[in-house]
Order: C-alpha cells, then structure tokens, then sequence
C-alpha cells in the first residue's frame, strides 16, 4: 500500500533541537513512524528526558549533547551515532535563537551568536552528517526555517538573516547532492508559542496583528509539524528537494 512510503521503521534520525517545546514532540512523532531519534542539545538532562520517551515507544536512541557551533562536537556526535547504528539517514537542524531588540540595540557579538548557532550550526550539521550521508548515497535533511526566512520581521534583524540564508542554505545543498540520493528540504513554521517568542506573544498588541493575518486564526501548536516532518523525511518525498513547506495557517499567502 502507498501509506508504507511514510513507514521510518528502522531509520536513523539525529534531531537537533528535538528535546526542546517544538522538538519533542515532532521527536516522539518521528519514533512514532518507527524512527531510532537522536534528540540532541546542549542540555542533557532535557535530552535524557526525551530519549527516556522516544525508548518507551519501542524504537532505539543514544543519549549526548552537542554545541553546534563547535566543529569538533559536531564530528563527536557524528561518530557516536555512527559507532552505535552504523549510518545515518535523517538530519534535522531546529536550533534557534533570537536576540529581540531594534537593530540599533543589537550588539556585533549578539549578531555573531544569532548567526553561529543558527546559520553556522546548520552548515556544520549538514556538512558532518552530510558525508555519511553521500557515502551511503541515501539521506533525508530537513532544515528548521522561518517566517523570517520570508520576511522582515522588526526586531529580529540577526534572525531573519541567518533564517533566510538557512533556506538559500538548504537549496545550493539539495543542488549538489541530488544525485546521491539525499533530499534536502526546509519548513518553515508560522507562529508557535515557544520559549522564543512568548513575550512577544503576550503583547495584546502583536498577537492581534499575527491573528488578523493567519486566515486559520490560531496560533500552531506542535503537534502540526509532525506530519510535514514526517512527511519530508520518508520516501514519500523521494521526489521532493529544495523546497520548503509552510506550516503557517496560511500566514504568507494573505497579504492583508
């Protein structure tokens, strides 16, 4: 049947950021479709929490942390995962951070933050994990983008940056490895509540304009990416590389 095109069973999947509000539960929806995740992040009590689920569910995990912006963390992580499962076939960079502050406000080494763990990060993790991937001539990325990918958003300048070059990121990568059977794919969520952004949530203010703009007229909530995750990292998209899918309510298709 066509619906064993989406089946993860067996698959090897790093998740960066996948023990965090969002990646947890697109980390046990990956386990869910029979994925072995590795949620990583720099906090290792968050990161044994999730593995304690993602094994409850019956599939397999490994416990580390990572410092994306470290090249040798990045090489570590990479081995470590390698030593335990022998290859890799899933790739998914969700680590962010913002600055919220006028451009004016925003200091060079603040920039220089926003764009290593976001930007850099990325690069590594596709970089490292990538060339597993090309030896096997099998891999599925999926990059963690941004409405910042697609607009200006004020007070976001460092992040809106690093987010659109993540997406120009993700198609020179699906360019290139195409034909060495990796897909590389981005998605892009609308307005989550996250750690990130729930101050600017709480203002009456921002949050009427955000609604007055989502045709859905709500905000996301995380188990809405795990379809499109899931989705993006199955052979079901083996025909699909260098596009984003926009899990928004309909935010970027209403200009008023």
């Amino acid at each position: 049947m066509f619906l064993e095109a989406f089946d993860l069973t067996g698959k090897v999947a790093i998740f960066v950021g996948g023990s965090g509000g969002l990646g947890k539960t697109i980390s046990l929806g990956l386990a869910k479709a029979g994925a072995n995740v590795i949620p990583v992040s720099r906090s290792k009590q968050r990161n044994e929490e999730v593995v304690k689920e993602i094994e409850a569910s019956g599939v397999q995990s490994l416990l580390t942390t990572v410092d994306v912006t470290r090249e040798e963390e990045v090489q570590r992580l990479v081995e470590e995962v390698m030593s335990k499962f022998g290859r890799i076939d899933i790739l998914i960079n969700a680590a962010g951070i913002n600055y919220k502050k006028p451009v004016i406000e925003l200091t060079v080494a603040e920039w220089d933050h926003v764009i290593a763990v976001n930007l850099k990060g990325t690069f590594l993790c596709c970089k490292l994990v990538g060339e597993k991937m090309l030896a096997q001539n099998y891999g599925k990325i999926v990059n963690i983008a941004s409405l910042g990918s697609h607009l200006g958003i004020t007070r976001s300048a460092a992040y809106c940056a690093s987010k659109g070059a993540v997406l120009q990121l993700t198609k020179v990568l699906a360019a290139e490895w195409a034909s060495h059977g990796i897909n590389v794919n981005c998605i892009s969520p609308g307005y989550f509540k996250t750690a990130l952004n729930e101050k600017m949530l709480s203002e009456k203010e921002t949050y009427d304009k955000i609604m007055n703009r989502t045709p859905m007229q709500r905000l996301g909530v995380p188990e809405d990416l795990v379809g499109a995750t899931v989705f993006l990292c199955s052979d079901a998209a083996k025909f699909i590389t260098g596009t984003t899918i926009e899990v928004d309510g309909g935010f970027l298709s209403m200009a008023l």
